[in-house]
């Protein structure tokens, strides 16, 4: 079974899922493959442990502090590959960014590769359920391409500022899959 709550947030309200005892998702609005990973009808429940902790971790995200990843359990549903990208996303430090082939590179490192697609990465940062907690938008193109945020690109460069990233470093791509 799995819970869900909303929380207000400045980038609009996002939806927290739970199976229970840990967090299952947190989706911004209108962000691309929303809830994907819950393959039941949730039921709205305030009341649990985790939401509680996610809502403190999130307000302390806001107010600008550093809250880690690792403080909160977190129970993502997907395939090895995406929670081995996932938990490279999670050791990216505040108001820093890694790139798609950089995590491809430590991909390959662990599986003993040569090489690892840069592009099926970057499909495993896009189906990622926890946004923000665990940190897609830390995630950037190379060269300075900030394309890649499956909650729309106006909300990835808002919390690389919120993050102390300059991202006048960057540039937003004419066209791409996540604008």
């Amino acid at each position: 079974m799995y819970y869900v709550t909303k929380y207000s947030s400045p980038m609009g309200d996002l939806m927290l899922a739970s199976n229970g005892e840990g967090l299952a998702g947190l989706w911004l609005p209108g962000q691309k493959y929303f809830a994907a990973t819950i393959k039941e009808t949730p039921e709205e429940k305030e009341a649990l442990p985790i939401f509680d902790e996610t809502k403190d971790w999130l307000d302390r995200y806001f107010a600008g502090k550093k809250p880690l990843a690792n403080e909160l359990a977190l129970a993502p549903s997907g395939s090895e590959f995406r929670q081995a990208v996932w938990k490279i996303m999670c050791q990216i430090p505040y108001g820093e960014v890694m790139t798609y082939g950089q995590i491809s590179r430590v991909i390959a490192g662990q599986r003993g590769l040569e090489t690892m697609s840069a592009q099926a990465v970057g499909g495993a940062v896009a189906h990622n359920p926890i946004s923000i907690i665990i940190p897609c938008h830390r995630v950037v193109g190379g060269g300075g391409n900030l394309t890649g945020y499956a909650g729309g690109i106006d909300k990835k460069i808002r919390l690389l500022e919120l993050e102390g990233v300059d991202v006048s470093a960057y540039f937003v791509p004419k066209k791409g899959t996540a604008l």
